[in-house]
């Protein structure tokens, strides 16, 4: 899930690049230019320079070199990694039997960005780990319109942007997608990625389209798998009809699958509004609310994002909304990418931040206004307030150079009539908490809260005959509360480093699991983001990962098919333990 790395002596924890989804970029802020990072360059396995010992008897036909590697929020860093380049998926097996014979691990590296450690693990040793570039070679892409349902079938680093782009040139797309373009196909499949769409009040739904995860459009998949009748691993299809396809569609890195196709639908033009006047009291009302209320957007749009900067009054609001003729007051757009300020923020912005990093948390306040005032400019600057095109075109929004900061938060699974209630429950206590805190002198939290919302992996909108959705999927339905059909999405997020943060973020997540619970709803891990939080770090809490996530995944669903029977599936997929990392051995033994 990235490009750049570490070696076996030098690890991660560092909060260099400091932005934050969308909204600040490294590039420019020159407070932060003793905190760069640059990853070493590539060093080909003969380079009589390269630091690492060269891999043993390592498949003839097949680049290898030493590269770096770098998560999201920049506080997994690795200078020197090896890193192979495959040409095809028969690369991948050769590359997975070597691996297996010479006792190495295989990791896919993709765009790299994603917050969790499913690739590598900070202070890991990596002498004895080869990262696999999918997006290089591996990236084919290849349109069927005329299927029945049409589809597309990728290679694993075709990307996001890519693959919706040639969708696009045949008249189709997709209901749902990340906000971000530029990630790998697999990657975004493995942590069943998401966008923010539900149907609106009455809408009718596209043949072809799922309001869940992307992993819910997979209709056939191929994974590298061990045969024991061969003692060898090699490449497996998967259809959608087969139940052993189930943990393959969400595998949170266990696996590695070389190939998917998807199903699409129709393509549709759509229109984005942003709204940064209303009070964040009547955006996040209680069910039933008169006024502007997140509630009111849902009926009428069903696809609704909103964005809190902290210590500011009105949260920057975006609804998009299925819409086939151009409104007059709309601008066009024909490309994605419509906010370019968000990569352009001004000094005194960044200035403030530098402030923050320097120990003054009290500068957060201010920090926030600002960050709402860039964007309330820009949308004002560009006219970029009321934007009409193709779907893709508004759904893409970020690229994957804005700001850097880590995330917290998770998901809860409840029915759509409680959209209101979930959010104005978790509005109303993170308000009141951070005012306690800045009373005390306490800064934790610097970026926004963010909440958007779709539907769950829905088994009727798979348009080809399937075994069920997802195994481990946060959006799996659960068969003993059928009425839960919603997924409300609900994160924190902040400059890595910030004192006091990962406590936030425990305290947050423990607050959200034990508020949303019983028949009202459940609560689960946003598998990309942050989750088994200390008051130290994220991903290292032996409870919350050993006991309560696989407590989670087996809650309300059959007892042969649950996190269990996912687990056996991935140990009977790679009895070797060729395609799992420190994280994954303790989440998934």
């Amino acid at each position: 899930m990235g490009t750049h790395g570490t070696d076996a002596g030098r690890a991660g924890g560092r909060a260099g690049g400091l932005s934050r989804r969308g909204f600040l970029t490294a590039a420019g802020a020159t407070a932060f230019a003793a905190l760069a990072w640059t990853p070493a360059r590539a060093l080909s396995s003969d380079d009589p320079e390269s630091t690492l010992p060269v891999p043993p008897a390592f498949p003839d036909g097949i680049p290898l070199a030493q590269q770096g590697y770098e998560n999201w929020a920049r506080e997994i860093v690795f200078d020197e990694v090896w890193t192979a380049t495959p040409r095809d998926a028969q690369d991948v097996v050769r590359l997975a039997n070597w691996a297996h014979a010479n006792g190495y691990r295989l990791r896919p590296r993709g765009t790299m960005h994603g917050w969790s450690p499913l690739t590598l693990v900070a202070g890991q040793n990596v002498e004895r780990i080869v990262l696999v570039d999918t997006m290089s070679r591996l990236n084919s892409i290849e349109v069927n319109p005329g299927g029945s349902p049409a589809t597309v079938t990728a290679g694993a680093g075709a990307s996001l942007g890519d693959i919706l782009g040639q969708l696009q040139d045949h008249g189709l797309g997709w209901a749902n997608s990340p906000a971000i373009g530029e990630l790998s196909i697999a990657g975004v499949l493995a942590i069943n990625a998401h966008g923010a769409t539900l149907p609106a009040d009455g809408e009718t739904v596209l043949p072809g389209a799922s309001f869940g995860s992307l992993s819910n459009l997979i209709t056939v998949l191929t994974a590298v798998v061990w045969d024991e009748g061969s003692g060898q691993y090699r490449l497996r299809d998967f259809t959608r009809a087969d139940a052993g396809i189930r943990p393959l569609l969400t595998h949170i890195g266990r696996s590695f699958l070389t190939s998917v196709t998807l199903q699409a639908g129709p393509n549709y033009r759509m229109r984005c509004e942003s709204i940064t006047d209303i009070p964040w009291r009547e955006l996040f009302a209680p069910a039933g609310a008169l006024g502007r209320t997140f509630e009111s957007y849902i009926a009428k749009s069903g696809r609704v994002e909103a964005i809190w900067f902290p210590f500011t009054e009105t949260p920057y609001l975006k609804v998009w909304t299925p819409t086939p003729t151009k409104p007059p007051q709309s601008r066009e757009v024909t490309g994605p990418y419509n906010y370019p300020y968000a990569d352009s923020i001004p000094k005194p912005v960044t200035d403030l931040l530098a402030q923050i990093l320097g120990g003054t948390g009290a500068a957060t306040p201010l920090f926030g206004q600002a960050q709402l005032g860039v964007f309330q400019t820009g949308l004002a600057a560009t006219n970029g307030a009321d934007l009409w095109g193709w779907s893709k075109d508004v759904m893409f929004y970020l690229r994957a150079t804005t700001v850097r900061m880590n995330a917290g938060g998770g998901v809860v699974i409840t029915r759509r009539a409680n959209i209101a209630r979930v959010i104005n429950e978790f509005t109303s206590w993170h308000h009141e908490r951070q005012r306690q805190l800045q009373s005390e002198g306490r800064y934790p939290v610097n970026g926004p809260f963010e909440v958007r919302l779709c539907g769950l992996d829905d088994q009727a909108e798979v348009m080809v005959e399937s075994a069920g959705p997802p195994t481990i999927s946060a959006l799996r339905p659960r068969p003993d509360h059928p009425e839960w059909d919603t997924a409300i999405w609900m994160n924190v997020v902040g400059v890595p480093g910030t004192p006091g943060q990962a406590a936030y973020f425990r305290e947050m997540e423990q607050f959200m699991r034990t508020n949303y619970r019983g028949d009202y709803a459940t609560f689960r891990p946003e598998w990309a983001k942050g989750w088994a939080f200390t008051d130290e770090a994220g991903f290292v809490d032996e409870p919350t990962i050993e006991s309560v996530i696989p407590a989670t995944f087996r809650a309300g669903v059959p007892a042969g098919d649950n996190w269990d029977s996912a687990r056996a599936a991935y140990n009977a997929h790679d009895p070797h333990r060729v395609f799992s990392n420190p994280l994954l051995d303790k989440l998934l033994p």
